[in-house]
């Protein structure tokens, strides 16, 4: 668990390439070793009883974990950190540390898939009812909130459509009502918005994603202060949810290039985003950063910078056209994460789980995220898939 007693930076590079670690400790190497252990052995017995000894047993963490902990509590400005073994972990930990039996639970129409699967059936078991409402509701929440509503859940952008949240007046809202917001922040990272800075009282991470940006390791993160961080941290504890000391490792590696990674994907995404929106085939490009998207306006108030990942959308065609497009790129993978340094396209369909506010886009979605491959490479395996897919529509 996060100590957050961390010494001031000069700035986040200096922050991400220092912080969390302590040559002196580990005879001079640069890195935190890997701390693979449950046990850990007392001298004596005052020792043993002595509840403020910092490393009692492996599922309290470890010097490796403590440092990776500090490192993302600087960054979101929260007092401590707690770390999970994957990003829909730590979204299942921060929702079960703040619902109980009877409660309500709001939750963006624009959340990632993974999210409403755990409210619409592991949640729905233990009692607690969950509605979806408008991604783009702002100060209309009043409207949506219940006096049994405990938890408003926000996703800002949406990992699928892309739709910018209105944190200040969700979370104005939301406290009025009595309720916390926790919001995932995966896309933009804490570099590029800080929700709790926002109003948001709990923000959580697939680390997997931007933190470890090198698609080998999966964790999860969930930060906040005061009455939230307890919550967090007493259910952390009774749950048991321990990351894996190497994930651990690799984020913590991850996180010193976060800055330089994050500013190389915002700057290729919106290359690539400009560049689609200039083909006139295809219909829509979602892209927060763009100013022809909806919510720019927004965007440009809360955040400092774009992630990776965006949409696009082409006319109606049936699916041999996707097909045909997907299944004979050359440099862009198929997968469902991002963050990494492989390009990703993913066909996906919003209208197949939207409930509150109906997708009603006509043409098939694309989400893509951008990695480090050579942008003209990647440009020309897109266009030529584009022309495969058109081809089959008789265009």
């Amino acid at each position: 668990m996060s100590s957050g007693n961390l010494k001031s930076y000069p700035d986040l590079e200096t922050l991400l390439a220092h912080a969390g670690r302590d040559p002196a400790a580990q005879h001079g190497f640069v890195n935190t070793p890997v701390y693979r252990g449950s046990t850990v052995v007392f001298p004596s017995l005052d020792a043993l009883e002595d509840q403020t000894i910092r490393y009692r047993y492996g599922r309290q963490g470890t010097p490796l974990t403590s440092g990776l902990e500090d490192v993302i509590s600087s960054l979101e400005g929260a007092e401590g950190t707690v770390l999970t073994p994957s990003g829909v972990s730590a979204i299942s930990l921060a929702l079960m540390a703040c619902l109980s039996t009877g409660d309500e639970l709001l939750v963006t129409d624009s959340v990632y898939e993974p999210t409403r699967a755990l409210a619409d059936s592991l949640l729905e078991r233990f009692g607690i009812s969950t509605r979806y409402f408008n991604p783009r509701a702002g100060d209309e929440i009043h409207d949506v909130l219940s006096d049994k509503t405990r938890v408003v859940f926000v996703e800002s952008p949406g990992s699928l459509t892309f739709e910018i949240q209105d944190i200040p007046a969700l979370s104005a809202a939301a406290h009025e009502a009595g309720a916390l917001v926790v919001a995932d922040n995966s896309w933009a990272s804490p570099l590029y918005c800080r929700p709790l800075d926002l109003g948001a009282d709990i923000v959580v991470h697939s680390g997997t994603k931007m933190f470890v940006g090198h698609s080998d390791a999966m964790i999860g993160t969930a930060s906040a202060s005061g009455e939230a961080l307890q919550k967090l941290r007493k259910a952390h504890y009774r749950l048991g949810l321990i990351a894996s000391p190497d994930d651990a490792f690799l984020a913590t590696r991850g996180m010193r290039t976060l800055a330089v990674r994050m500013q190389a994907h915002e700057e290729r995404a919106l290359d690539l985003a400009r560049w689609l929106e200039e083909d006139e085939r295809v219909q829509e490009v979602l892209h927060p950063a763009l100013p022809s998207h909806p919510d720019h306006a927004l965007f440009k108030r809360d955040f400092q910078g774009s992630g990776c990942l965006f949409s696009f959308v082409l006319p109606q065609a049936p699916r041999a056209a996707v097909a045909a497009m997907v299944d004979h790129l050359d440099v862009w993978g198929m997968g469902y994460s991002w963050g990494g340094f492989e390009s990703l396209i993913l066909p996906a369909d919003p209208a197949r789980i939207r409930t509150a506010t109906p997708w009603t886009e006509a043409g098939n979605l694309f989400r893509v995220h951008v990695g480090f491959e050579g942008l003209d490479a990647l440009k020309a395996d897109l266009a030529a898939g584009l022309d495969r897919y058109f081809m089959i529509l008789g265009m």
